[in-house]
């Protein structure tokens, strides 16, 4: 029985002009993974409760002020019997089953779920074309012409077209390293944020329909110690 070829994964990668200058050769344990709604659903279902502020709060009816006398009498004037004005169904009575400040949110989430969940959501998003590969990305001062020059080249690159027309949640930026000034020159574009490749989530790559990964060498490597590592691991201990 032949083993199965494995599936060679590459990407072009542009300058910040928004010309091509190269090609990338992408790890297939990061680009290459299939996907699981499931598994995506549940990981990113379990960070935003992580992150939930909880404080949304109602009042029970003995919680309530007022309500200490009997609204009127059990018997004898035709209306229904009521003890409290507390009761729910009084205008500022209690509420029923309504949010409380006590509940928790949170879930645990295992290491190898979210990084094979971190995976399955960049080989989606470079199986639909929405990853950008940039040579460098950098500006000598932070200004918000520079950025939008910046978008507006790459937004010329086939499949990028609504890069620059998007008015919100138009694309996630990842850098190797910070930069203040590449961070100041989007700050003003509220369809772009940027993040340094360590802090990004499945949460993230979700809420911006393009990815721009700059230095894709650098980052590349760091997307592949969070992801490809975890899960090449597992996968060998299993098979042991």
């Amino acid at each position: 029985m032949t083993n199965k070829s494995e599936k060679k994964l590459e990407a072009t990668i542009y300058s910040q002009e928004g010309k091509k200058v190269g090609t990338k050769a992408l790890p297939e344990t990061v680009f290459g993974e299939s996907w699981n709604a499931d598994l995506v659903h549940e990981v990113v279902v379990s960070m935003q409760g992580n992150v939930r502020a909880n404080t949304a709060h109602t009042k029970m009816r003995g919680e309530v002020s007022g309500g200490g006398k009997k609204p009127w009498k059990q018997k004898g004037t035709g209306r229904a019997r009521h003890g409290s004005t507390r009761s729910p169904i009084w205008r500022g009575g209690g509420v029923t089953f309504g949010p409380r400040n006590d509940r928790n949110y949170t879930r645990k989430l295992n290491k190898n779920v979210r990084a094979k969940a971190l995976a399955c959501v960049l080989s989606h998003k470079f199986a639909d074309g929405e990853i950008l590969l940039v040579d460098s990305l950098s500006f000598k001062d932070p200004k918000t012409a520079d950025a939008r020059s910046f978008i507006d080249a790459a937004a010329k690159v086939e499949g990028m077209e609504s890069l620059g027309t998007k008015k919100a949640n138009a694309a996630l930026v990842v850098l190797d390293v910070r930069d203040q000034n590449t961070e100041l020159s989007f700050r003003n574009l509220g369809n772009i944020h940027v993040m340094n490749v360590k802090d990004v989530s499945p949460v993230d790559l979700l809420t911006y329909k393009y990815v721009i990964v700059a230095k894709p060498e650098e980052s590349l490597k760091a997307l592949e110690a969070r992801v490809g590592t975890k899960v090449v691991r597992k996968a060998m201990a299993v098979k042991k």
